[in-house]
């Protein structure tokens, strides 16, 4: 058994926060919860512009070793890998609809400007 595999949490939330908590993890589920729901890593760049390229793929990579989302490669030159959620990550979408929610009114209320096109 690897040590990792033995967690004690204190409170639930916490757990949650080791998975889709930091800088990127949230905004790559995000956008693989909305829209067409599966994206390639081309994709993903160009929504999240700020991110490396190194730091995307180390934040998906984790994002599936959680089980939350699914890398599928397809046998072709060149490659194509795609991502998607999981059956499981798609039990986080009512709180991703809640944060958008939240993040709507929250933009409203100080009267700020949103990008969001979808």
């Amino acid at each position: 058994m690897k040590i990792q595999d033995i967690r004690t949490f204190n409170i639930p939330a916490e757990a949650a926060l080791e998975v889709i908590g930091g800088k990127w993890k949230l905004l790559i589920l995000c956008h693989l919860n909305c829209g067409s729901a599966r994206k390639r890593t081309s994709e993903l760049k160009k929504k999240i512009p700020d991110i490396t390229h190194k730091m995307l793929t180390q934040q998906l990579r984790e994002l599936e070793e959680a089980g939350i989302i699914i890398r599928t490669v397809y046998n072709q030159v060149p490659p194509k890998v795609v991502y998607e959620m999981s059956e499981f990550g798609m039990t986080l979408k009512s709180i991703f609809d809640q944060l958008d929610e939240w993040g709507e009114q929250y933009i409203n209320h100080r009267k700020w400007k949103s990008s969001c096109s979808e």
